[in-house]
């Protein structure tokens, strides 16, 4: 198998801004593993908080081993890569698996033995702007579902701007910006506006802030299902959280693709976990092969082909909120 590192560059719609920072593009980086006449495609996103970059994500791929001549044989391939980022692991597990659903002819989701409808709609991701801007971009948007990105400066205002605009399902997501004590007094306020969960309020890297925060509330009688997601990057940090928060935010990036995102599933579900699949600012490419597994997910927050004004690949549509997911082989994604 030949594989290539194509550099990518994603306009955004908007100025995206979260509690990390802000941008107008997105670096990713495109993989083309070919193979026997056919090609399969990865995508990589370089997230800046995970330390990646553009140039350190094409550096891991250039420089990796001989995949072999078996594209059947991922999970030995896949154990076998040095170890790296795991947005860079998740362009070759994605590519990968475009190609072995091709090598058969059957789009992934039916390999996997699921179906393609999704569980519901995408929300769509609205960045922190001031109060009336980011009204003002959710009534714009009409979707029905909405992720409202806060950090510590007034949230308050920004949900009660946003709803008194709209009716839509609203999430919202900290980006682990608030203190435990923060989140303890501004998300029994959050709630009045009736809020279907919260991601990430607190810093990743100890559940005991979590579960103490999630025990609080309860006894508030605050019951906003919270959500953990850069605390739990893949399968191994799941058990650690069960009790400390009602489900997980799987991305694939985060798991280094689909088959530890499989993993990551299958083990919250066995402590009793909901799922929410999301995607960083990622083409076609990667959202695609996240929706490959949506059906065994409660939420869907894939809505990185809308917030981009590039996407260079086709074959994944979207009717409003409503993800369809291509029956081509592989990913079912094409190049424009």
């Amino acid at each position: 198998m030949k594989l290539s590192v194509h550099p990518m560059t994603l306009n955004l719609r908007t100025t995206f801004r979260v509690s990390h920072g802000a941008s107008d593009q997105r670096h990713n980086v495109l993989v083309k593993l070919e193979h026997d006449g056919l090609v399969g495609y990865g995508e990589a996103a370089a997230v800046f908080y995970y330390g990646d970059t553009q140039e350190s994500l094409s550096a891991y791929l250039n420089n990796l081993p001989p995949l072999g001549a078996d594209p059947f044989a991922l999970e030995d391939i896949l154990n076998r890569l040095p170890p790296g980022a795991q947005a860079a692991r998740a362009a070759v597990d994605i590519a990968l698996h475009d190609l072995w659903g091709k090598a058969l002819g059957q789009p992934l989701y039916r390999l996997f033995g699921l179906t393609p409808t999704p569980p519901e709609p995408t929300s769509f991701t609205i960045g922190i702007d001031t109060p009336e801007a980011m009204a003002a971009r959710v009534k714009e948007s009409n979707y029905p579902i909405i992720k409202v990105k806060l950090d510590a400066d007034n949230p308050e205002a920004a949900v009660a701007a946003i709803r008194q605009v709209s009716a839509a399902r609203l999430r919202v997501d900290a980006n682990a910006a608030w203190t435990p004590e923060q989140a303890l007094d501004l998300i029994p306020r959050l709630a009045q506006y009736d809020l279907e969960l919260i991601e990430q309020p607190l810093a990743p890297g100890d559940p005991k802030p979590f579960a103490w925060l999630r025990n609080e509330l309860r006894a508030r009688g605050v019951t906003t299902p919270i959500f953990a997601d850069e605390s739990v990057k893949t399968s191994q940090y799941v058990a650690a959280y069960a009790g400390a928060v009602d489900g997980v935010v799987v991305k694939l990036m985060k798991t280094g693709g689909l088959r530890e995102a499989l993993r990551t599933i299958h083990t919250a579900r066995a402590h009793g976990m909901k799922i929410m699949l999301s995607c960083m600012v990622e083409s076609s490419v990667g959202v695609s092969a996240a929706a490959h597994i949506a059906p065994l997910c409660d939420h869907l927050d894939l809505d990185g082909p809308l917030l981009i004004s590039n996407d260079a690949f086709s074959g994944l549509r979207y009717d409003g909120a409503t993800i369809f997911v291509p029956d081509g082989a592989g990913l079912g994604v094409s190049p424009r």
